[in-house]
């Protein structure tokens, strides 16, 4: 995953502004199905006793979000769940929203499922994950949008950026739909 360019001009590499601006305490990350290989390229390579949770939406046929947890948990040596309604988010976790459920984070840091009409023709939507977080962690979280095939995580990525959070956005022209 490479930032834009402006993205890069503005603030340096990822991991150089991650560094500087010390300490955050969850990421949310959205994408489509072709997010799955940027996943899976770059998840593995965080060390060992990464103590960030990680909650990702992603837009996949049902019957496949179903065994995401699965899956990744093969290529992680971090735990990975399907999130829970009203399970607590815990440190070092990786956790997918569920298939057909608007996956949300409550201000006590819990999960919140809910089966709204879909946001962007999608549900789970990313913009419903990247908002809810935005408020529930402020300028600790850090937001990343991978690939996709509609504007699902724009508005999310402006709201993280409002609270003052870091985000990071894959170059379209390395992104799959």
């Amino acid at each position: 995953m490479q930032p834009t360019k402006t993205q890069t001009q503005q603030s340096g590499s990822p991991s150089k502004v991650l560094h500087n601006r010390g300490e955050y305490e969850a990421i949310v990350i959205g994408a489509s199905a072709g997010g799955i290989r940027a996943l899976l390229s770059i998840l593995p390579l965080l060390p060992k006793n990464f103590r960030l949770p990680i909650i990702i939406v992603l837009h996949m046929p049902d019957i496949f979000e179903s065994k995401l947890a699965e899956i990744f948990q093969q290529h992680l040596s971090m735990p990975v769940h399907q999130a829970q309604d009203k399970e607590t988010i815990d440190a070092g976790h990786l956790y997918f929203a569920p298939p057909g459920y608007h996956l949300s984070i409550e201000m006590d840091r819990s999960f919140s499922l809910s089966c709204e009409e879909p946001l962007h023709y999608s549900r789970p939507a990313i913009d419903m994950l990247m908002n809810s977080a935005a408020d529930a962690y402020g300028n600790k979280l850090v937001g990343v949008l991978l690939t996709g095939a509609s504007h699902d995580g724009a508005q999310g990525l402006s709201a993280i950026k409002s609270a003052g959070g870091i985000t990071i956005v894959q170059d379209p022209e390395d992104a799959e739909s």
